[in-house]
């Protein structure tokens, strides 16, 4: 069986549709949760046949029928979708190892851009990578508010049973706003009136649903680098965009969006989150590491432009990783080149050619 995660609106019910010679059920009817109440004669009325459940995570158990499935009705070819992975919640009584494989749909990257036939990324950033959202003609700004609203009502109060909807919620507009930087706990207890470990299950809960991007810090020299301090980049470009009061871009704007969309890049096509940040605790930072074997790894500046690269992070790193590869991923390189700057060998690439290079390190790594 096959299970696709991501979040509301990113486009998992469509693409599921596109299969052809499916049976399609959408788990948020109810007369489609009663049919699933018995899950052996369900499943045994579909021997042979490609079965869609959509919105799984509105049943009561949804592990269950995938169990089910996997152990006894193994010529049932099931893909489920839901707005969280499997575990993330106590609905999910089993994570079934083993027996599934995990697709993450993100939000639009780049090849998503051309099929839809408009490659702007000023309009990527503003309107966000939610198809729907993209294809509006104008900003959606009341898209983002409702959206956030079907979120909360109906993925955290029926997956986690969380409380108190203002803090929650007030929560993720801070952490929208101030996408992209070092996450402290302290700093939103006060103004969402709850508790600093509060904050961290809040946290938990939005990483589980693919809302929140917790990067965390890269470190084999624990006296003079960040060891703890994760950074947290929100899922899209245009809810931040939106959080911080933006219905058009200045030129500084482009840099800081550029890095979530590059960030957003790395995750669909390596299909990891294994992504890093590099800091030491003299404010040097390299904003993405990708690790590799044997304490190799890959170091990426992203930036909107060539020439506002500086050196000083990549140069404080490669001194202690002088088998780093170090890139500079930037929206103006039409052909892959190498300089050396400062003693350190950098690969100014484009995004493609950067995701290409980044796919074949860990391919060698793994072989």
């Amino acid at each position: 069986m096959v299970w696709l995660a991501g979040v509301r609106r990113v486009g998992k019910t469509c693409l599921s549709l596109s299969l052809k010679d499916v049976e399609y059920f959408d788990c948020e009817l109810p007369r489609v949760r009663r049919l699933l109440e018995d899950p052996e004669a369900f499943l045994a009325e579909r021997r042979g046949q490609r079965v869609i459940l959509d919105e799984i995570h509105r049943l009561p158990n949804p592990s269950e029928i995938l169990k089910i499935a996997a152990d006894h009705y193994p010529d049932v070819r099931i893909l489920a979708t839901g707005s969280s992975f499997l575990g993330a919640s106590a609905r999910f009584r089993d994570t079934l190892t083993g027996r599934k494989a995990e697709v993450w749909l993100t939000p639009m990257i780049t090849d998503d851009l051309r099929d839809f036939g408009n490659t702007d990324l000023s309009h990527r950033f503003l309107h966000g990578g939610l198809p729907p959202f993209f294809l509006a003609a104008e900003l959606p700004e009341r898209d983002f508010q409702e959206w956030m609203d079907a979120f909360w009502a109906k993925d955290i109060l029926e997956l986690f049973r969380l409380e108190r909807r203002y803090s929650f919620l007030r929560f993720m507009e801070l952490l929208f706003a101030t996408s992209g930087g070092i996450f402290e706990a302290t700093r939103f207890a006060r103004p969402c009136e709850v508790s600093r470990t509060t904050i961290s299950n809040y946290l938990s809960v939005l990483e589980a649903t693919y809302v929140a991007h917790v990067i965390r810090p890269y470190s084999t020299h624990r006296p003079s680098e960040i060891v703890a301090a994760p950074k947290v980049y929100a899922f899209d470009t245009g809810f931040v965009c939106y959080f911080r009061g933006w219905v058009s871009l200045r030129p500084d704007d482009y840099g800081y969006l550029w890095e979530h969309f590059v960030l957003n890049e790395l995750q669909a096509k390596l299909e990891t989150r294994d992504i890093r940040y590099w800091r030491d605790k003299k404010g040097h930072e390299v904003d993405f590491v990708i690790p590799l074997r044997r304490g190799a790894i890959i170091a990426i500046e992203a930036k909107w432009k060539a020439d506002a690269f500086s050196p000083q992070g990549l140069k404080a790193l490669v001194r202690r990783y002088p088998n780093a590869r170090c890139y500079v991923v930037t929206s103006d390189v039409a052909e892959p080149y190498s300089r050396t700057i400062q003693g350190v060998k950098v690969r100014f690439v484009n995004l493609a050619a950067m995701v290409e290079e980044a796919r074949a390190a860990l391919s060698q790594a793994a072989d």
